[in-house]
């Protein structure tokens, strides 16, 4: 553990894990998000990217960049590993920037002016039908009506823990505990791109075609990845989610409105 409370690992030869807590918390996503931002602010030579989870921030590095930079301003550094002294491995390098821009982090009085949980995205969804087609199944499994499960999945507003599994694929919290339902035993080979599903007590959507094993209740006719577009993922981590369910009517106008902007 860190001064500070995080704990700090490699992970192979490039990169480093923090540890913030093992718990999934909106409280602990607020946290995640701030020191996300604020090392982004203060990146160190070699830093390539961070990822964010749902209790760590991994950060990656470029090994050979650290070592060589470091190198070149006649560093030594102490290494934390089998009592080694004056080594310059790239992790250890690593190791002491981050524990110098987390000092830095800690000791800001101000913590009003670090980033809030971001936007509030609203999603449009078309619930049931073929594009949910497990929409009575997940209604059967809770012994209520079809309307009920999409009252309930629009009732909410969901954070973004993270994104992950596929690119732009949202990892979203705050799922009633009357909608979490069970994968399916068997999973789909092939989920069109935009589905909305329920995995245990977790929903998401599915930004491609792709195999998959939750529930399928509805889909979207957004895009959720754009490799062309800044940022590419509609959503981000810290962001918060609202499901508006819409007509087939209105689901078939938006994604031709979609296609005619080239979106």
């Amino acid at each position: 553990m860190t001064p500070f409370g995080y704990e700090c690992r490699p992970l192979g030869d490039s990169g480093l894990v923090l540890q913030l807590g093992t718990s999934i918390e909106v409280s602990l996503l607020k946290q995640i998000r701030q020191l996300a931002v604020y090392l982004e602010k203060n990146r160190f030579e070699g830093f390539i990217e961070l990822v964010t989870a749902y209790t760590t921030i991994t950060i990656f590095y470029d090994s050979m960049l650290v070592y060589s930079y470091n190198l070149a301003q006649n560093a030594r550094v102490k290494a934390r590993r089998n009592g080694i002294t004056n080594a310059l491995l790239p992790y250890d390098i690593v190791l002491q920037h981050i524990e110098t821009i987390m000092a830095q982090y800690v000791r800001q009085e101000n913590e009003s002016q670090m980033s809030e949980l971001g936007n509030i995205v609203e999603i449009p969804v078309c619930y049931g039908g073929s594009y949910g087609p497990d929409l009575p199944d997940v209604a059967a499994y809770h012994q209520v009506s079809p309307e009920e499960i999409v009252r309930l999945h629009t009732a909410c507003v969901y954070p973004v823990y993270m994104i992950g599994f596929a690119p732009g694929f949202p990892y979203l919290g705050g799922l009633s505990e009357r909608l979490a339902t069970p994968r399916k035993s068997e999973p789909r080979t092939k989920i069109p791109a935009g589905s909305v599903g329920i995995g245990g007590a977790q929903t998401g959507i599915y930004p491609f075609e792709t195999p998959g094993g939750w529930n399928l209740i509805g889909c979207t006719p957004l895009a959720l990845f754009r490799p062309d577009a800044h940022p590419p993922s509609l959503l981000e981590a810290g962001d918060r989610v609202r499901f508006v369910a819409i007509s087939s009517e209105q689901f078939e106008q938006l994604r031709e409105r979609k296609q005619d902007d080239g979106l």
